[in-house]
């Protein structure tokens, strides 16, 4: 359920290391100066993991506007958003959201997640008074409530049928937003996140790149691996990990798929590694005596 108490609505902390073309960065600052001037909203359509609800975390940060960001999927019913009745002390009460704390809010980055995933259709639909030009909505136990100046309203979705749960948004509710369409970034780009958000070396991005380069292009797997999932294979190896072991886990890979793309590497590269299938204790006494640090 959306959180019943009151939060602080913040301003977020910028992304040093956050990529974007510059016809992006330029449809970004043409949205914030619409919505100086008139209401705006945006729907940020992409493939999984490639950089959505970050777009949006990073607009916020860099025109310091606060951001609060709400779970569509979990919306059953119409008017959830704003609040609910439930029982404190014996009585029935209603109580109010961060929602129409968020919207009244001025300047305020009223980010929808998944807005394509309510779990039903009608959950959506008070959200046609907000989005229109008039900007307020009639709740009952709260009265009228009107947007606030510079409010920005950003929706983001994930839309294809390998998206269980997903609903094509409805044709009127898509009319009232602008549309920025993302997608994964470039390999060189994807290479220097890698490396700047994790610390890994030039070698082991190159070799993360072609490692997930072949699982995307390959006829037999053909996984859709987002920048998301990179940086996960890129933090395992961080800490040590090999990159045999960093896909296995973060890709969920199997021993077939993972001795296909170890081959690919080292027909490409001449890329080889040891595997480490000898079984030990799973103590912590013997974990510390093999230098494993364990306190």
């Amino acid at each position: 359920m959306p959180e019943s108490s009151k939060t602080n609505i913040i301003v977020p902390e910028e992304d040093p290391y956050f990529y974007a073309t510059r016809n992006m960065a330029d449809m970004l600052e043409k949205i914030h100066a619409i919505s100086k001037e008139q209401p705006v909203n945006v729907l940020v359509s992409g493939r999984q993991g490639c950089g959505k609800s970050s777009l949006v975390r990073q607009y916020a940060a860099i025109y310091g506007n606060p951001l609060s960001v709400f779970q569509v999927g979990i919306l059953s019913e119409p008017g959830q958003l704003f609040g609910e009745y439930a029982l404190e002390s014996g009585e029935t009460k209603y109580k109010q959201f961060v929602f129409p704390e968020a919207i009244q809010t001025p300047d305020c980055v009223v980010h929808l997640e998944e807005i394509n995933r309510p779990e039903h259709p009608k959950a959506l639909n008070m959200l046609f008074s907000l989005l229109s030009d008039d900007r307020e909505v009639w709740i009952e136990e709260l009265g009228l409530l009107k947007v606030a100046k510079g409010v920005v309203f950003f929706a983001t979705l994930n839309e294809g049928e390998e998206f269980v749960g997903t609903e094509l948004l409805d044709a009127a509710l898509r009319d009232r937003f602008y549309l920025l369409l993302m997608d994964y970034l470039p390999n060189e780009v994807e290479k220097e996140v890698l490396k700047k958000k994790t610390g890994i070396t030039s070698e082991q991005a190159d070799d993360i790149i072609a490692a997930v380069n072949f699982l995307r292009s390959s006829g037999e797997f053909g996984m859709d691996i987002s920048t998301r999932t990179t940086l996960m294979i890129a933090k395992m190896m961080a800490v040590g990990a090999s990159l045999s072991q960093a896909l296995s886990v973060s890709l969920q890979m199997g021993k077939k798929e993972l001795e296909s793309v170890l081959l690919s590497l080292h027909l490409e590269k001449g890329y080889t590694e040891q595997s480490n299938m000898e079984f030990i204790l799973l103590t912590k006494d013997f974990l510390s005596k093999e230098g494993f640090g364990i306190p």
